[in-house]
């Protein structure tokens, strides 16, 4: 399934009670400065302990709890990328927003500006004349596992998701010894973590060459190629067949370029985009999780092995998703032996507890 359809988070805005409207609301620069030293504040315990533990990756603002619905600011090593989802910033705001950056963060760091809205047209010359650090590929670190970044490329989503930290953090804690599907692995990032953790050995699957081709290149940065296989096919076809399970195109091809026995692994991480089509189906994690979801249980080895899955959309009910969760397993003859929720880290906070980013680890 290609995941390069975009996986951008859907954003509930708030503030003082109120709900913004979802377009046409524009980031109040001129109290920004006191936005962010709330934010930077806020994370000073987190930011000594992710620079204890060798990150250099994490968010500074998160606009939708902090102040300027559709605006976050994230850190990537040398890097820092301000994202804005609704309307586009002007050459002005965007200077302001940098020179208020700049006075605040204690380290050194290059600067680059994306407009990800629908109205990508009002930022059209900050975007098609990006300044040459928005070209240049710098590296971060997280708890010690090096990724590639670049904020210009030919995707619109950064090369490492950074609210998945918590997800990443507990295959890193249990994944040596272990063997690995990443399924939608994009870049790579959860496979990179486990193998570097210590895992037997770790598949990646995903549909785009140009995401796997930067995941190939995190695992050499961090020598660990060996352990790692990367595939780039169609995640559908490929966790049905290694499930057992019947996979027939709708156009009548009958299975992925390449064939895979039936087979089982030890942790199947899954961390599918919202929505994506192909001749083998459709990637709905609204309407069809259980699509996903039973074919990823049914690989997870009975006994013990795990499944760790996402889902970000806001209008997806935690427990209603969960309860789903269960009743999937259950028919298909795997019922979950436990079930733990895994929330994104403090530097992602929420108004309302109520998190978009829905981290679940299924042990059948």
């Amino acid at each position: 399934m290609a995941t390069s359809v975009s996986r951008q988070r859907g954003i509930q805005l708030r503030q003082e009670g109120d709900v913004w409207p979802a377009y046409g609301y524009k980031p109040p620069m001129d109290s920004f400065s006191l936005l962010l030293a709330r934010a930077l504040d806020s994370r000073a315990q987190l930011m000594l302990r992710l620079q204890a533990e060798q990150t250099t990756a994490y968010r500074l603002f998160h606009g939708t709890a902090e102040g300027a619905p559709g605006l976050t600011v994230d850190r990537y090593g040398p890097l820092v990328i301000a994202q804005t989802f609704r309307d586009a910033l002007s050459v002005s705001e965007r200077d302001a927003l940098e020179s208020a950056l700049r006075a605040q963060l204690s380290f050194e760091f290059e600067f680059a500006y994306n407009h990800r809205g629908k109205k990508a047209t009002e930022a059209f010359g900050l975007w098609h004349e990006p300044r040459p650090e928005a070209l240049t590929e710098v590296t971060c670190q997280e708890m010690g596992v090096s990724y590639l970044i670049r904020a210009r490329h030919q995707g619109i989503d950064p090369w490492l998701f950074l609210d998945l930290r918590a997800g990443r953090r507990f295959l890193r804690q249990h994944a040596s010894g272990k063997s690995v599907l990443n399924l939608f692995a994009y870049t790579c990032s959860a496979g990179v973590t486990a193998a570097q953790a210590g895992a037997s050995q770790v598949w990646n699957v995903d549909f785009a060459s140009s995401s796997l081709a930067v995941g190939q290149r995190n695992a050499e940065l961090n020598g660990v190629a060996a352990r790692v296989r990367n595939i780039q096919e169609d995640c559908l076809p490929v966790i049905r067949q290694l499930a057992a399970l019947p996979s027939a195109g709708r156009r009548g091809k009958a299975r992925s370029a390449t064939k895979f026995e039936p087979r089982h692994f030890d942790w199947v991480f899954m961390d599918p985009p919202t929505w994506a089509k192909s001749s083998f189906g459709a990637v709905d994690i609204a309407g069809d999780y259980p699509s996903l979801f039973k074919p990823a249980v049914l690989i997870a080895r009975p006994g013990g092995g795990r499944v760790v899955c996402t889902n970000h959309l806001p209008s997806v009910d935690l427990d209603t998703w969960l309860e789903g969760l269960r009743r999937c397993a259950a028919k298909a003859g795997r019922p979950l032996r436990s079930l733990e929720v895994i929330e994104p880290e403090t530097d992602f906070p929420s108004f309302d507890g109520k998190h978009p980013l829905k981290i679940a680890v299924c042990e059948v």
